[in-house]
């Protein structure tokens, strides 16, 4: 699995496009292109709820009638998908590493292995802005993939991870169909990114704390 934190954001550089009232602009970004997310602040935290389409791979939080955020995501492949069903979020960690993938760690050699299979020091992936919302599953940032991807967690790019985490709270119900209303609405305006053909980063930043560099500027508009 190649998770990855804040560190694909910087891979792809300065955004360029803004998402306005209709929650999106249609575009295409180029293999690691740049990328850009506006996400608007709510009016009322409590109201907000998330929306995931399987089939779209898109994420939508809506407050209302209002759409805060529409994004693109990576979803849980058929053999390994993402939960089905209603949930709520219920915990957040800024600066989480898996328990399962990481790196082993000896002396100046990092490897990339699984946690059961790690020689000398264990390092788990970043797996920054985790939003957990079943037991091993959650929100957070890593690369986006034009197909289903993960292991069933789901993933978002760099410049969307930390915008979705400032936009929920312990609580915030989570509503994961194949479809959504809303794919026919602001789906149609959801950016596009593919980071499919990224280069895996230095192993050394991602067993350091560069890997959850915090992202400059307001969050949210």
């Amino acid at each position: 699995m190649r998770n990855i934190s804040r560190f694909s954001l910087i891979v792809a550089g300065a955004g360029l496009v803004s998402l306005v009232a209709g929650c999106g602009t249609t575009a295409r970004v180029a293999p690691g292109g740049p990328y850009h997310v506006t996400a608007y602040r709510p009016h009322d935290p409590s109201a907000v709820r998330v929306k995931v389409s399987l089939s779209k791979q898109n994420i939508y939080v809506i407050e209302g009638d209002r759409c805060l955020m529409a994004v693109a995501c990576s979803v849980g492949t058929r053999e390994k998908g993402t939960p089905r069903g209603h949930f709520n979020i219920y915990s957040k960690i800024e600066h989480k590493r898996s328990g399962e993938y990481g790196f082993s760690v000896q002396g100046n050699s990092v490897v990339a292995t699984t946690a059961g299979h790690a020689g000398g020091h264990y390092v788990g992936y970043p797996m920054g802005y985790w939003c957990e919302f079943a037991p091993g599953y959650g929100f957070h940032q890593g690369f986006v993939h034009p197909t289903p991807r993960t292991h069933g967690c789901i993933r978002l790019h760099g410049e969307a991870a930390p915008k979705f985490f400032s936009l929920v709270r312990i609580g915030t119900p989570v509503d994961i169909a194949t479809e959504q209303p809303e794919d026919t609405t602001f789906g149609p305006k959801v950016q596009r990114v593919d980071d499919s053909r990224l280069p895996d980063p230095d192993p050394h930043i991602m067993i350091s704390d560069q890997a959850f560099e915090t992202p400059s500027g307001p969050l949210l508009e």
